[in-house]
């Protein structure tokens, strides 16, 4: 009885993000009630296996008590401290030096918001801001990547390339462009790395020629892209793309709110490749979903110009009443301890190589036409022909019938609506879970491969 009302007062009140209203109302809600390592349970009493950690976030998996303690323990001493008019709490001072610390060399200062969309949000206010305090107010064009995703705030959604996030929203804005995507299964220059940097390295030039270099302001991208299907470009591009923003005079902003924290291998993704960049953004992995926070890492170039370029005391107009929050700031100096001393950033590279042989293993089933990874992110690409790429028509709703079918078998991932199937694991992912994981995948397919329009759909 407490359950149906749940979804009575879910259904009459609470909009969800990123889904159809009306659907959502029919369908009602799934109410998950705890979580345990890589497991949840939901209100029915079933343990599903997340292979998805929440929305790429719950690294550290459920259930860390000494996140709970942490959390508890600041709660109690001091809730809440604002970041305005110069008052400042230890957590966040303490979290502030920890990411430099650990952060690409060029990045010297943070700028704490609730996370990842506001991030990004403000980065893209920091660069206005210091383009116009150094004299140089025409550069306000900004160059991403299709298929990218840099959030849902009313300009970041313009920055992410994804149709949901546009319609009905007026963006992207006049000052928004897209360059293609480095996308290794679907690029028309073909699978080769070299050719597919290349591509893009011009790409990005004639964006920038063709806006005029002296207008462009910056070019934002993800290591991994991840919303837009998980697509992993090959080695050396994002250093190919920090090099031409540097000599293109433009600054280079790497999104790593999905793939910072371990989960593409190293703690940041740029690791892997010594790339500095101009402004990073971060989120999830940064509590590991256990408290809202995010953040906007910079260079001290870009911090001088804003500091320097407006009058003597002047305030930079800037600021959430929740930045930089006591609990939350502690809570992520103890998931940092996690990634660390805790093992858990060496358990994941430790399971990396067992999840991408899961995912290899499953280019065998007729439905897989492609199989992706770097570190713990994946994704498998579903394809109607095998040969030829082709993909299966929209109107057969293949992604709702592998969620459907997905949840029957315990197990959680995402589903896109391209029929891409994305996996984000828990670093404290066993070889038993993988185990469990890519059994209750197989089953999952073959389900929905046994049925007739699908079995019809495939040529």
């Amino acid at each position: 009885m407490k359950n149906n009302s749940l979804v009575a007062l879910d259904r009459a009140h609470l909009i969800h993000p990123v889904v159809n209203f009306r659907t959502h109302e029919q369908r009602g809600v799934t109410i998950l009630e705890s979580g345990r390592g890589a497991y949840l349970r939901d209100a029915q009493g079933n343990e599903v296996l997340d292979a998805f950690s929440g929305l790429w976030c719950v690294n550290v998996g459920y259930g860390q008590e000494s996140i709970v303690r942490v959390a508890a323990e600041q709660m109690s001493r001091l809730p809440y401290a604002t970041g305005y008019f110069h008052f400042g709490s230890e957590p966040a001072i303490r979290l502030a030096a920890r990411l430099v610390e650990l952060a690409p060399a060029s990045l010297r200062h943070v700028y704490f918001t609730l996370g990842g969309s506001d991030a990004v949000d403000s980065a893209i206010r920091f660069i206005t801001h210091y383009y116009n305090s150094t004299g140089r107010p025409q550069k306000k064009h900004f160059i991403s990547l299709d298929h990218g995703y840099h959030g849902s705030s009313s300009q970041g959604s313009g920055l992410t390339a994804i149709a949901a996030f546009h319609q009905n929203f007026d963006v992207p804005l006049p000052n928004q462009h897209k360059i293609a995507s480095p996308y290794p299964y679907r690029n028309p220059v073909g699978s080769d790395p070299e050719a597919i940097i290349r591509a893009s390295v011009d790409a990005l030039r004639a964006k920038v020629r063709e806006l005029g270099p002296e207008r462009v302001a910056a070019f934002f991208c993800e290591p991994v892209q991840g919303s837009g299907g998980v697509i992993v470009p090959p080695k050396g591009w994002l250093k190919a793309m920090r090099d031409a923003c540097r000599e293109l005079d433009i600054l280079f902003v790497v999104d790593e709110v999905i793939t910072g924290f371990g989960r593409t291998g190293p703690l940041f993704a740029c690791e892997a490749e010594g790339v500095e960049p101009d402004l990073m953004t971060v989120a999830k992995g940064l509590t590991a979903g256990y408290a809202p926070m995010g953040a906007v890492l910079m260079s001290d170039a870009v911090y001088a110009g804003i500091a320097d370029g407006g009058a003597p005391g002047t305030p930079v107009g800037h600021g959430h009443t929740y930045s930089a929050h006591p609990v939350s700031a502690a809570i992520a100096l103890e998931v940092l301890r996690l990634y660390g001393e805790g093992g858990l950033l060496a358990n994941g590279i430790a399971q990396a190589p067992r999840f991408e042989e899961g995912l290899r293993d499953m280019l065998q089933h007729p439905l897989v036409g492609d199989a992706r990874s770097r570190g713990m992110l994946g994704a498998l690409e579903l394809v109607a022909d095998k040969a030829s790429k082709a993909r299966f028509d929209a109107s057969l709703k293949l992604s709702d019938r592998i969620s459907e079918a997905a949840y029957r078998n315990r197990v959680v991932f995402r589903a896109f609506g391209d029929n891409i199937l994305g996996f984000a694991p828990a670093l404290c992912y066993g070889a038993s879970d993988f185990d469990l994981l890519f059994e209750r995948l197989k089953k999952t397919l073959d389900e929905v491969l046994d049925q007739p329009e699908v079995r019809r759909a495939i040529r």
